[in-house]
Parts: C-alpha cells; structure tokens; sequence
C-alpha cells in the first residue's frame, strides 16, 4: 500500500485508540506508527492524553519529535467525548489523515466510551482503527505470576486491557530472546486465543512498518465487551495508584552550568530511594527537561527495582533548566509527595541548586472531588 492509496479511497480520518500498561511504550510506538504512514501513506498525529492539567511529559516529547502532535488533558479521553472530536478536529484541520491517541496507562473502557460513541456520534466522519493494546514482556510477568514488587491487584488491569483490544502488539521484542518472546506469545495467546497479537521494537523499528500494514487494512467492529470495568476487582486496583504531576525550575546557584542529564538521573535515584522506603512503587515515573535548539532529556523509570531508562540526554550544560515530572505510583498520594519533595532536596544539596514549582498535582485516583471532576461532593 502507498501513499495514494490513503489518498484516492479514505474518505474518512482513520482513528486509533492505543491502550496500555504503565510503561509499556505507547508514547514511542505511536511516534513509531506516526513516522512509519508518514513516509508510506499520507499525514499522521499524536493526540496525547493524560490525567493532569497540563506538563504532560509525552505532549512534550512528541512535539520535540517533529510528529504532528496537540495534547488534551484534565481526565481520560473516556470522559471527555466532545473535547476529544474537537481536538481530532483541529487535527484533521492541520492536514492529518491518521489519528493516534492513547488513553492514561492504567486506564481501561476506551471501547465504549471512545469507540462505540464515536461510531454512533461521528461515524461518518471517522473510521476506528483496530484498538490496540501495548504490552511489553516485564508487566507481562505479573500475569505469569512472577513476582515484580507491584500490587496483585494491578494483575487484573493487564488483563482488562488486553480483553479490550482488536489487535495486542508485544512490544520491546528488543529486551528478550527467542524463547522469551514465545513464552510471551503463548501466554497473551492462552489468555485470549481469540485476538490476533503481533510483535515488534518501537525503539529499534523491528517489525513497526508490518504492525501499521495491518493497522491500515483492518477496522475495529466497536462492539461491546464484558471486561470488568467499574467491577470490584477495577476498584481495588484503581484505588492502590495515585497521580503526580509537576514542573520545577532547577537553578545553579552561581550562575554556572551544569551536567542536568547527571542531576535528573540523581533525581530519579532519590525518589526510588524515597519509595522504597516507604514500601511504595512507582510503576510508570517519566521526566522531561528542554534545553536550546531542540536539545532535550527524556528518561523514565518503570518500577523501583529497574534501572532508568534513557530515552534521550541533554547535549550541553545549563545553568538552570525547567522540568517536567509525570508519574502513576503503586502508592498513596502523599507516599509520592515526600519522595519528590525528599529527592529534590538532596539534588539541590548535592548540586547547589534553587528549585522553584510552577505547577504540581497530586492526587489519589479515588479521591473525593477528583474522581467526580470537580463536582459538589454527594456528602
């Protein structure tokens, strides 16, 4: 297939909705399947959704990317439908004929809160790709009851979300050999022999341009599916995680520059410390810092007992430089709150360093008065 193709028989936007466990790779496999239709089909966008209110890392990031990209924050797309078409809208309006957007990475429902509205809503106006869930071989070890230090509970949202989908994609295929990719296979297949799975490196490109081929060629049915959502299984996950959410400016005191890929990845290290502490996880920890001329740190952690994973480092020294901080943490919102706030203190001793919050959020994911958006409480 070429690019005239999508030209000359969509009429639609094609639009996709890709789930996903905390750390799974969701941000760079859109960024993967984004470039892959833009060099072989036509124009594709990044819609980045978070639960914030804004300094979401991955927004950052995809537009650092060159990939056409707007964010939309505030809750989960699932509970926002007009917003969702309006940015969609605004996309298709800057020239895009493919549309990805991910949902929060514990996040499941998108079928009938995304899909299904919207083929009854604005089914003449776009056409749902195959839902896709994201999974990668370490979360998958939760299901194989392998100990990873995340809460048991946490099991039955893997699950959930693989349940949800038209097409499971194993992804860091990079991170594993032959044989653990078939054990990964076979368990994704045991579990849900009736969706097709596919393999492939969102880093190295291994098998991306075949995931997108079949992405193309192939449309969701939208139907209903019994998964659990709202269930007591859903509830007791939903209320072990909580949300953190911050932007800092890190100063030099003497105005000198300094090493940030060195102090961020001390940052990491002191939260893990922080959590570990107080027997907490953390199972998705991203940062985000820009520097000049398109230079930028992106790093992120997916669990206290893993090393950092750096996606990309500053190329120069700073003398001060704002930050990014995104996190869902296996821990209660103030657990998460005093390991930031402990960690950043010790960089700034470490390094003399002034920290200055911009912007910060924190909050359980069943608190009164988040989880209703605001609203007057019922008590």
């Amino acid at each position: 297939m070429t690019r005239e193709w999508i030209q000359v028989t969509q009429k639609k936007t094609r639009y996709m909705v890709t789930s996903g466990f905390l750390g799974a790779g969701k941000t760079t496999a859109m960024l993967a399947f984004a470039r892959s239709i833009d060099a072989r089909y036509g124009r594709a966008a990044i819609l980045a959704n978070d639960l914030g209110a804004g300094n979401i890392v991955d927004a950052d990031f995809t537009a650092e990317s060159g990939v056409l990209t707007t964010s939309i924050a505030g809750n989960c797309i699932c509970y926002q439908h007009e917003n969702l078409i309006d940015k969609l809208r605004q996309l298709v309006s800057r020239g895009a004929g493919v549309i990805f957007s991910d949902i929060p990475g514990c996040g499941i429902g998108a079928l009938d809160n995304v899909y299904i509205q919207t083929a009854q809503k604005e089914g003449g106006e776009f056409e749902l790709m195959p839902f896709t869930c994201i999974v990668d071989p370490l979360r998958l070890r939760m299901l194989m009851d392998e100990e990873i230090n995340l809460p048991a509970e946490l099991r039955f949202l893997l699950d959930a979300q693989m349940a949800e989908a038209d097409l499971i994609v194993l992804n860091k295929t990079d991170t594993i050999d032959a044989a653990g990719r078939e054990k990964c296979l076979a368990l994704i297949r045991t579990l849900h022999p009736d969706t097709p799975v596919m393999c492939m490196s969102a880093r190295t490109l291994e098998g991306v341009d075949v995931v997108v081929d079949y992405l193309m060629s192939h449309t969701s049915p939208a139907e209903h599916r019994e998964i659990g959502y709202g269930s007591a299984a859903f509830m007791a996950a939903e209320r072990l995680l909580s949300w953190y959410n911050r932007r800092v400016w890190l100063e030099q005191l003497e105005d000198r520059e300094l090493d940030f890929n060195a102090v961020l990845g001390s940052l990491f290290e002191g939260v893990r410390d922080g959590l570990k502490a107080a027997g907490g996880n953390v199972p998705h920890l991203k940062m985000f810092a820009s520097g000049e001329g398109g230079d930028y740190f992106k790093a992120s952690l997916i669990g206290v007992d893993y090393p950092v994973e750096f996606d990309h480092r500053l190329s120069r020294g700073y003398a001060a430089i704002s930050v990014i901080i995104n996190a869902r943490a296996a821990a209660g919102a103030d657990t998460m709150a005093a390991a930031v706030d402990g960690a950043l203190s010790s960089v700034e001793a470490q390094y003399g360093l002034r920290s200055r919050t911009f912007f910060l959020e924190n909050f359980g994911m069943m608190d009164e008065g988040r989880g209703n958006g605001g609203r007057a409480s019922r008590y």
